[in-house]
């Protein structure tokens, strides 16, 4: 490992860091505008200069510049602030004086590095400025192209993390341009994250704009529910307004970035909310009062014959305390897999994404069956295309979709599983770290015991790697799993048994029709497809609006903190079904939210350990196990409309009007 000195302090640094790695080891801070950790080295911005010996009389790029053994560093020479003064002088030449009206102002790079590093007056004088003219880049991105500085973090983000060439740079020199492609709007699934890096204010969130400045909002950290990633996320809230959503760095998760759903959803926290408790009267939803619905529920006498439907954003205190509610009414109907799967849970190892999303980078061999990552999980996409750029070979089993990355189609039919060709055969064999990702295609079709087998014929699991992977789409499975939200026949259980009251707890996808004889209780946020086919509706608080532990497809668990109040007469979910107990006559053994905590953890240790949960081996395959039917369509049919929360979003709505079906709209319109 090479030695060097960096303001006369003597450091050791790895092999292959540069000059700019090495000074931030030493605790120096170096500034720049193009360089990211995540991205390429570009070394345009020429903000990162220091003064190097051995080396040129004249500062040097340290983004770009390889850090050897004996290498004299300077970032404090008068040389090196010469030299950083006259680049910012430069970049502010065509900067316009837009901070008073700019979004990006209060967390604007070239605001603290031009007060920080650059001169303290200007010369500019009576030159005319340049101005660049605005670019369309869809629904989501604001641009004020004549702030652009050419830093290219956008270009390249496009580029190597999300795999879609839509952002470039036309022209030379003083011309050049950052736009899309032909100008069309950027329309994957990542778009957004550019507003993050970008430096200045060229890239701004159009829904955000003029909205707030960033020091009158208050931070909370958060998980994002979209998915079933849990990528970690920042929650900005003014007042009992949640303004905005924005990643946390987390390497094991999400590493620093979001998909647009989940940035994008939280409008949807105002709009179509339940904030008054309503009944079924004569075939109408009619304001009532809490008392009146609960006695209502009491008065059905439901004894043991309740059962309960967790949806895909519930937390697991609130899972835990409608289960504690049905097991003191003798109750064990619980379900979560509201659409209606009945794969075997009998070992969660067997339904957890084994690999983990920074494990899966590593994979040599991946064979996806019956999952549209891009849309399920656009993050693990991110990884799976990392995987790619090693050598990977990846083989898909469904219809095609637009990977960012080489694959192989192996067609529709299941059966492929037991026969694969010769060169998938090959990969697998070759592999060190093969795997396999089922989706949820995959596991409606009862192809779960294929996949297991095909891991025990391939040796998926071995010394320090277990390549057997289930990707879940929905925030609450696996902490539902880990809580007993699963009858061995699936919804279908449920039905058979005709209890006579359903406590839907936000469940808005599942069929309400084997339940029309049933009091259906709706505890749920959002006046979606559940709240239409209740009887009874109880408002409940989102995500956003209550502390709570999710865990994520490859059982992570991950904590919550609640951002703001839920509206009018809503409540956090555990205090409704708390009062419920009450009502109905019986004890549930906790009185907070800190007594619910304790007796869950009690209930199911893993809970309590924020990281990954350990669910042990893979159970024994059966090696007998063939899969068999046609995976003709994927769970989601729309990205950005998975959930009640983003149905509400006028900004969800937009773009899955104009980046997904804008073609069909032109079309109609002519």
């Amino acid at each position: 490992m090479p030695k060097v000195t960096v303001d006369g302090q003597e450091i050791e640094v790895p092999n292959g860091a540069t000059v700019l790695q090495a000074c931030e080891l030493a605790g120096k801070e170096i500034p720049r505008f193009c360089y990211h950790e995540r991205l390429s080295i570009a070394g345009n911005c020429r903000m990162c200069l220091v003064e190097v010996k051995p080396g040129p009389p004249k500062p040097q790029a340290s983004c770009a510049l390889p850090a050897t053994d004996g290498q004299e560093i300077r970032t404090d020479s008068e040389m090196v602030k010469t030299a950083r003064e006259g680049v910012m002088e430069f970049l502010l030449i065509n900067h316009p004086l837009d901070c008073p009206i700019c979004d990006q102002g209060g967390e604007c790079d070239l605001q603290d590095q031009s007060v920080a590093y650059g001169r303290g007056g200007s010369r500019y004088d009576r030159e005319t400025k340049r101005a660049v003219t605005e670019k369309n880049m869809g629904p989501l991105i604001k641009t004020i192209m004549t702030r652009c500085i050419h830093c290219t973090r956008c270009v390249r983000f496009s580029e190597e993390i999300a795999g879609v060439d839509e952002i470039g740079a036309l022209y030379r020199g003083e011309d050049m341009q950052i736009t899309t492609y032909l100008e069309q709007a950027a329309s994957h699934e990542l778009s957004a994250n550019v507003i993050d890096l970008c430096p200045v204010g060229a890239l701004t969130s159009r829904p955000y704009a003029f909205e707030a400045r960033p020091w009158e909002l208050k931070k909370t950290l958060s998980i994002d529910v979209s998915d079933a990633v849990g990528a970690n996320i920042r929650l900005d809230s003014r007042g009992r307004e949640v303004m905005r959503a924005l990643p946390r760095i987390n390497d094991d998760v999400n590493e620093e970035w979001l998909s647009d759903k989940g940035r994008y959803m939280v409008d949807g926290l105002t709009k179509r909310r339940l904030d008054k408790v309503f009944m079924r009267k004569r075939g109408k939803l009619v304001e009532a009062s809490w008392d009146e619905a609960f006695k209502a529920i009491a008065a059905a006498k439901p004894g043991k014959n309740i059962a309960a439907v967790a949806g895909d954003m519930v937390d697991c205190e609130t899972m835990f305390a409608a289960k504690a509610l049905l097991g003191a009414m003798g109750s064990t109907l619980l379900e979560g897999r509201q659409t209606g799967m009945d794969y075997d849970v009998s070992s969660l190892a067997g339904v957890n994404f084994n690999s983990t999303f920074s494990g899966i980078e590593n994979a040599d061999a991946i064979l996806i069956v019956g999952s549209h990552v891009r849309w399920e999980a656009p993050l693990v996409n991110v990884r799976l295309r990392k995987a790619a750029k090693r050598g990977a070979k990846i083989f898909i089993v469904g219809p095609e979709w637009e990977t960012t990355y080489p694959a192989t189609f192996l067609g529709e039919d299941l059966a492929v599983l037991s026969k694969l060709p010769d060169a998938a055969v090959s990969a697998f064999n070759d592999a060190e770290r093969p795997a396999i990702i089922m989706g949820g295609a995959a596991l409606a079709k009862g192809a779960l015991a294929a996949g297991l087998a095909f891991a025990a014929q391939f040796r998926l699991e071995r010394d320090g790697w277990n390549g057997f992977n289930v990707l879940h789409f929905s925030a609450a499975r696996m902490g539902g799993l880990m809580l007993g939200y699963a009858q061995a026949g699936g919804m279908a259980d449920i039905a058979q048994a005709k209890p006579k009251v359903v406590l839907s707890l936000g469940a808005d996808e599942m069929n309400f029709e084997p339940f029309a004889d049933a009091l259906k209780v709706y505890i749920g946020h959002h006046g979606d497809k559940g709240a239409h086919a209740a009887d009874i509706i109880l408002p409940a608080a989102s995500y956003a609006e209550k502390d709570g532990t999710y865990v994520n497809t490859e059982g992570r668990v991950q904590f919550a903190e609640k951002a703001v109040f839920a509206p009018g007469d809503a409540r956090e979910d555990w205090t409704i079904l708390r009062a419920l107990a009450d009502a109905l006559g019986v004890s549930v053994g906790f009185n907070s939210f800190a007594e619910l905590q304790n007796a869950m953890i009690t209930a199911v240790p893993a809970l309590g350990v924020e990281g990954l949960a350990d669910y042990g081996a893979l159970p024994k395959a059966d090696a007998k196990a063939k899969a068999e039917g046609v995976i003709s369509a994927y769970p989601i049919k729309d990205f950005y409309l998975t959930n009640p929360i983003a149905r509400a979003s006028a900004v969800m709505q937009q773009c899955s009007a104009e980046l997904l079906h804008g073609d069909e709209l032109a079309e109609a319109a002519e």
